[in-house]
């Protein structure tokens, strides 16, 4: 696989970088990798990065998006913060990688079984992460189609707030960063909401939620 450089970025529009992904992710879940030479990246890229994609996951253990997306050095950049929720520093990051990076897509994922997700659905408070779950809590509201037992030990909705997290954090993220809404516009990159279930390995994107100019 090669390292991608300036020319081979340029070449990929944000469509192509989404298939990127997609193929990457089958070669996970079916335990086909890509033979890479990792230090050769390492070298290769080591004047200068030119990823594709930058993506907004939780900082799971088990959600490393190099390995979920089959990639190597160079190809993505990762932003990780439990319950793949935004902040000024995250918009400021993605910023980057679109604007200034060359990045052609913008993927927000989440996955089952989040444990932030359980603590929003919990009303969990504790020290600084009480600030963090509150920026979760907009979508335990928003849930209604589950009316009992509203709360971690109950798996559908512990999902159904995933989901809609998800996709409020990509409208969030359209809303509060000009910069990357204009790109979006300009047809310069796309964005899309996603779910990684941690059982089979497999991303599942909502189609529903992909923005294009």
């Amino acid at each position: 696989m090669k390292t991608l450089t300036k020319e081979l970025q340029a070449a990929i529009t944000p469509a192509m970088a989404l298939d990127l992904l997609k193929e990457g992710n089958k070669r996970f879940v079916n335990n086909l990798k890509v033979n890479r030479n990792l230090l050769q990246q390492a070298n290769e890229t080591s004047d200068g990065q030119h990823p594709f994609a930058v993506i907004l996951s939780c900082i799971d253990s088990r959600t490393s998006v190099e390995l979920i997306f089959d990639q190597g050095l160079g190809d993505v950049l990762s932003v990780r913060i439990a319950g793949n929720v935004i902040n000024e520093d995250i918009l400021g990051s993605m910023e980057f990688s679109c604007k200034i990076l060359g990045a052609k897509i913008i993927v927000v994922l989440g996955h089952s079984k989040c444990g932030a997700i359980k603590g929003a659905c919990d009303h969990l408070e504790m020290g600084n992460l009480t600030a963090l779950l509150s920026k979760i809590l907009p979508a335990v509201y928003a849930e209604k189609s589950v009316t009992k037992n509203r709360d971690s030990d109950n798996e559908e909705f512990v999902e159904k707030v995933a989901a809609i997290n998800v996709k409020k954090t990509v409208h969030a993220i359209i809303e509060r960063s000009p910069i990357l809404k204009e790109m979006i516009l300009s047809r310069a990159i796309e964005i899309i909401g996603g779910n990684h279930d941690i059982a089979s390995g497999e991303v599942r994107f909502y189609d529903d939620t992909l923005i294009v100019g």
